[in-house]
């Protein structure tokens, strides 16, 4: 694994996620995102929350990793099964998200959340890097029907980097 290219990926969201918000006034955070229902400030903590999501992932790729493989794809069909519940908690997790984790306060929990990420990155052993596991599908369309955890470690700047493209935040004049 090249680890320094997923921290360079890292530093790289981090500081455009910073940009974002700091260009951002009160209009671009209320104007809606294009293609979501989200406000630009709730696609924003959307965007967060994928990193803070990796985090809760990582045990479960380990634990997951170890168990027989039809374990493994139970708990991806079951996960696949309930995508409609997900899809209307993800929504309004990030309405609600928003209102508790505003503009204000997303600066500094995206950087606490790459750092823990970064670190957690360093200090896996290589071999563990490869334990997979199934994921549900349907839940994102950059979920892969297996992941290693490598490619968990990957995800969020791919979720990131794709919800970018969908803020419709004005650049601002020099």
């Amino acid at each position: 694994m090249d680890r320094e290219a997923v921290h360079a990926d890292l530093r790289r969201a981090t500081a455009t996620f910073h940009q974002l918000l700091d260009a951002a006034d009160a209009d671009d955070l209320r104007r809606r995102s294009d293609g979501t229902r989200w406000t630009n400030e709730q696609l924003l903590f959307h965007m967060l929350f994928g990193y803070v999501v990796v985090l809760a992932l990582l045990p479960l790729v380990r634990l997951f990793g170890r168990l027989p493989s039809g374990a493994n794809r139970a708990w991806a069909w079951l996960l696949n099964a309930s995508t409609r519940p997900f899809d209307v908690i993800n929504y309004w997790g990030a309405v609600g998200g928003a209102r508790v984790y505003d503009h204000r306060r997303m600066g500094a929990t995206f950087d606490r959340t790459i750092a823990a990420l970064s670190r957690r990155l360093d200090a896996e052993p290589e071999a563990t890097l490869t334990r997979t596991m199934r994921f549900p599908v349907r839940w994102d369309p950059f979920f892969k029907d297996v992941m290693t955890l490598e490619d968990v470690y990957r995800y969020p700047t791919l979720h990131f980097d794709f919800h970018r493209a969908q803020l419709t935040l004005r650049p601002r004049p020099c």
